[in-house]
């Protein structure tokens, strides 16, 4: 009668051992646990640690609570200002709703890739070239805007999108390149012209102050020579002052020549003497000799 009673107590609790390793269940820190009575949801969520199910008539579906990094396949589309483009982007998303996510959609996974793929050639086909290449973050938040309302409904919640990469045709790029290039150009025309004009008007100025006081001129002069002597150079180059060319110029317009001026007077006396001359005087003088 004894070696019966052990054998049923030992019966029982292998039994009981068995049922509490089928019913057992460890949620982890991460995770939540919905569970499915007779395929019917339960209202409670099993928070992580250990809980315990009914074998056989309930199931616990773990979900993960982490934040998920899905990467965005890159679409090919076309812009609003008719340039072909490859776009790739990642969505970062997190379930928060662990009921809705397994009851409402078969794979929340795959939808949220779906959606996001849909959203971003949308997006593209909405923008131009340049906003896609230096406006990212307004972007950005147009396509978590439109990737988040569906995703809501699924018991998930899109924490961020980043547009990763813009391919370009080679045409384009070639395009762009000359075109920054010919900008840069065009900026540094404009530098040297405005440079330029600067220094005319430095150096009206400093005219200006020198044609006040001449002996300035000269001494701007000496210090040019100083400053070419300093290199040493074999061969020295000595500024002429335009000043003195139109002196010297300006000279000899107004000078005559000595024999122009000694000939001309003789020119003109003597024809004065002749009708001056008295005949009846020189018969005079002949007459006393």
């Amino acid at each position: 009668m004894v070696e019966e009673l052990v054998a049923a107590g030992v019966t029982l609790v292998s039994a009981g051992a068995v049922y509490v390793m089928a019913a057992a269940r460890v949620v982890k820190q991460y995770e939540r646990g919905v569970v499915f009575r007779l395929g019917r949801l339960r209202s409670d969520v099993r928070g992580p640690g250990f809980t315990m199910i009914v074998p056989g008539i309930d199931k616990l579906r773990k979900v993960n609570m982490q934040i998920v990094t899905m990467p965005v396949p890159a679409q090919e589309g076309i812009t609003r200002d008719n340039v072909t483009v490859r776009v790739d982007a990642v969505v970062y998303f997190k379930v928060t709703g662990p009921a809705e996510a397994v009851v409402r959609v078969e794979d929340y996974r795959f939808a949220v890739s779906q959606m996001a793929q849909t959203s971003l050639r949308s997006i593209i086909g909405k923008s131009d070239l340049d906003d896609l290449l230096s406006d990212r973050e307004k972007l950005n938040q147009g396509l978590e805007l439109m990737i988040d309302s569906p995703a809501v409904e699924w018991g998930v919640t899109i924490d961020r999108v980043e547009i990763k990469d813009v391919s370009l045709p080679e045409t384009m790029k070639r395009s762009m390149a000359r075109q920054a290039e010919a900008d840069r150009e065009r900026r540094a025309r404009v530098i040297n012209a405005d440079a330029e004009l600067q220094a005319s008007k430095k150096l009206a100025e400093a005219a200006k102050e020198m044609s006040e006081q001449p002996a300035a001129l000269q001494l701007r002069l000496l210090q040019t020579v100083v400053a070419v002597a300093a290199e040493k150079n074999s061969t020295l180059v000595l500024p002429f002052p335009v000043e003195l060319l139109r002196f010297l110029e300006r000279a000899q317009q107004g000078y005559a020549p000595p024999q122009q001026q000694s000939q001309q007077p003789v020119q003109e006396q003597l024809p004065s003497r002749a009708p001056h001359a008295d005949p009846a005087s020189e018969g005079s003088i002949s007459r006393q000799d």
